[in-house]
């Protein structure tokens, strides 16, 4: 369908991606962003204290190294009187050792729990938005484009899976690490502390803004691949390729392809270099940061400072560059949650979507002994988005169908023909009036009572890339062998599936392209004779076939009919002269009901309908 637009002009659909980035721009901003992300850890909470224990851990003993180094340079080797002392040294090294032993061990500890609450929370975010668009109605997937859906459960959980994972490490430890070497810096020298901080708040100003700027950027980022998978998705598909190459498309569709690559490259560029500034700020400011502690202990020492030894400044530069490392982790984490929360406000978009189709609080069952019977009573319906100068899609439409009746439904196209079909199962819901199956209004009934037993079979039978049993089994999972011959000798399928050499094995491609239209549509069929509804919704399911593959679908259909109501959505008006009634619907209305026999005799629109399919 997208190709089908595309074809209109390129222009056109510029215009609706740069109308979708303004709308995406102007989207209000999630409220409280930063107790939400943190209510994604809340599960874990055990996992998470057990972590920032072992972080408190690694950084109180990330402490002592740097004052026993002092004493190795003032005590142990280069002591007030006499040479080195050789025993000491040995036994502060020992310590240094098994205090470096210890924190690294500590450190693989922690960084696998690191790992697995963040991938876990990922994990959970994904499954998440997966249950929550499970949940829309079918009028969202209408509206939205399936690769842009894709790229909210792939690219924007993916790209804030770093924060997801490193951040309660990195804060909690970088954070103490920075308290525990600003107090071990005081206790070495206050007057160098006050210089090695001097600069700090210089460094925070300019990490707030350059977030800033970064979290436009990956705002537009992750718009662009949005519509980079959105474009693959549409044009890589088995439909997609056979239109670009019916149409002689390919070179446009590449054109395309390359022209949103090109933009997301240099927004890549753009992300990557738009901190780079900042950090080279920051790492001049680590580089002279020693020199200028060694001249300002020249000027501490020449003025008479005894306290400024050389284990001193060996071991103040030291926790210095202990400090500004963690200090640079830090600012890169506030970074990088200014740039992540621009998709946390994308994925939090998601899942504060609420469908318009909800379960009933207090379902109810069918009524016994009316199971199969349906009823529109005065049903009115017009889709969300409808302009208000725009007529309802139906208007007025009411009918009784009885246990096992055939009805069809005819008229010109968009007069509201597949909306009735998808009233009754709930896929739509109506604005007015009721629905009702087997004697109980459909928006009262469990959704399972409806799915249970309604079965559809549509103009374009989707297929999995799979099988063809697990196809069938889609439909009823724990389906015996004997249960798809039985569902497959129903829909004329048998024979075929039994001449391929695999059989049931065989795998039918994407869409099931390895088979023909006939082929497809009767599988289709088996799948839901499978689930042996009561209720039958054939939206005009041989109107894309040939002849002769008409023929064999048809009876195929009518076999799954007999003994089910059936609502067939119909083109062709010779597939259903036999119904027990047919319904015209025009401009939402049913304008005429009555057999065959009836409307013609009448010289309205069915029969005029029925003369011109037959002057083809």
């Amino acid at each position: 369908m997208g190709g089908g637009g595309r074809g209109g002009g390129g222009r056109m659909a510029m215009r609706d991606e740069s109308a979708q980035r303004q709308a995406n721009a102007s989207a209000p901003r999630v409220p409280d962003l930063g107790r939400r992300i943190l209510g994604l850890f809340a599960p874990h909470r055990a996992q998470i204290i057990l972590t920032i224990a072992l972080v408190l851990v690694v950084a109180a003993i990330a402490v002592f190294p740097p004052l026993l180094t002092q004493r190795v340079f003032d005590e142990a080797l280069f002591p007030p009187q006499g040479g080195p002392d050789l025993q000491l040294l040995w036994a502060l090294i020992g310590i240094m050792v098994a205090l470096w032993v210890s924190s690294s061990l500590l450190g693989i500890w922690q960084t696998w729990l690191t790992s697995r609450v963040g991938n876990t929370v990922m994990g959970e975010l994904r499954n998440s938005l997966f249950d929550r668009l499970q949940g829309m109605e079918l009028a969202f997937f209408t509206r939205t484009k399936t690769g842009v859906i894709q790229s909210r459960l792939q690219n924007d959980v993916g790209g804030v899976a770093n924060v997801l994972s490193n951040t309660v490490s990195s804060v909690v430890g970088n954070t103490v690490t920075v308290i525990a070497s600003l107090v071990t810096m005081l206790i070495l020298s206050w007057q160098l502390t006050i210089a090695a901080v001097l600069l700090t708040p210089l460094l925070i100003f300019l990490q707030r803004r350059v977030g800033q700027v970064r979290a436009r950027i990956a705002t537009q980022t992750q718009e662009s691949l949005s519509e980079m998978t959105a474009i693959t998705q549409e044009t890589l598909s088995v439909s997609g390729i056979l239109l670009a190459k019916a149409f002689g498309r390919q070179r446009d569709e590449s054109t395309r392809y390359r022209e949103e690559n090109d933009r997301q490259v240099a927004l890549q560029v753009r992300l990557t270099m738009s901190g780079q500034t900042f950090f080279a700020v920051v790492s001049i400011f680590i580089s002279i940061l020693p020199a200028v502690i060694y001249v300002i202990a020249g000027y501490l020492i020449t003025g008479g400072d005894v306290g400024v030894t050389a284990g001193t400044l060996v071991a103040f530069t030291t926790v210095q560059a202990r400090l500004l490392m963690p200090l640079m982790g830090l600012l890169r984490v506030a970074l990088d949650l200014q740039t992540s929360a621009a998709l946390f406000a994308r994925i939090f978009e998601y899942l504060d979507l609420r469908p318009t189709i909800v379960p009933p609080a207090t379902p109810l069952a069918p009524v016994a002994g009316k199971l199969g019977e349906v009823e529109f009573d005065d049903v009115e319906f017009r889709y969300p988005d409808a302009r208000e100068s725009e007529p309802n899609t139906l208007d007025g439409v009411s009918f009784t169908l009885a246990p096992g009746t055939f009805a069809a439904f005819v008229g010109p196209s968009g007069a509201g023909k597949t909306t009735i079909g998808y009233l009754l199962p709930r896929l739509h819901e109506v604005t007015g009036g009721a629905v009702r199956f087997a004697g109980v209004d459909v928006r009262e009934l469990e959704p399972a009572a409806l799915t249970d037993h309604i079965g559809i079979v549509s103009q374009e039978p989707y297929l999995f890339h799979a099988s063809i049993a697990e196809n069938l089994r889609y439909a009823k999972p724990e389906a015996t062998d004997q249960e798809l011959d039985a569902a497959t000798r129903a829909a004329s399928i048998y024979d075929t599936i039994h001449r391929f050499p695999d059989g049931y094995d065989t795998i039918v491609g994407e869409r099931g392209y390895r088979l023909s239209g006939g082929e497809k549509q009767r599988i289709a069929i088996a799948r839901v004779l499978l689930k042996d509804p009561a209720v039958l919704v054939l939206d005009e399911a041989t109107s894309a076939l040939d002849t002769v593959s008409e023929r064999v679908v048809q009876a195929a259909l009518d076999e799954a009919a007999r003994g089910r109501t059936t609502l067939a959505i119909a083109h062709r008006l010779s597939t259903i002269r036999d119904a027990d009634v047919i319904f015209v619907i025009d401009t939402g209305r049913i304008v005429e009901r009555g057999t065959h026999d009836d409307l013609l005799g009448l010289g309205g629109t069915y029969a005029r309908l029925f003369a011109q399919q037959a002057a083809r």
